[in-house]
């Protein structure tokens, strides 16, 4: 039937499994830890641990969350590294919201059908159609 919500599975990869914990200074920002486990919840061994550094930046437009790996085999040493992550983290994405603006400017929106005869000459005469 054409009206019946359609329905997604969504099941987890049991085999990606990640247990996260958060640690922050609730003044620069946060870093989380995810420990590889399997199904049943014990520490899964043949995954590497992963660190993510988390900031955010405010702009205009309000706060704007800034996430990035971090290659450390330590909270210690993740933690040693978030600062240099953190700042080109913030740098690559101004980057690109610059970059993005400039493409959004540089766009010309040109009616559909192109521009009416005599439209760029002048003329100051109004047309009816």
């Amino acid at each position: 039937m054409a009206n019946e919500p359609r329905t997604t599975e969504l099941n987890l990869d049991l085999a990606g499994l990640f247990l996260e914990e958060t640690f922050t200074d609730r003044r620069v920002g946060t870093l989380r830890r995810l420990t590889p486990v399997t199904s049943d919840g014990s520490p899964d061994a043949a995954r590497k641990l992963i660190y993510v550094g988390e900031t955010q930046v405010m702009t205009p437009m309000g706060a704007l969350p800034i996430a990035f790996e971090i290659d450390a085999k330590s909270l210690d040493e993740a933690a040693g590294k978030f600062g240099g992550l953190a700042k080109t983290a913030i740098e690559r994405t101004v980057r690109e919201l610059q970059e993005m603006r400039r493409e959004a400017a540089s766009q010309i929106v040109v009616p559909q059908g192109g521009l009416p005869p005599g439209a760029l000459g002048g003329g100051g005469k109004i047309q009816m159609p």
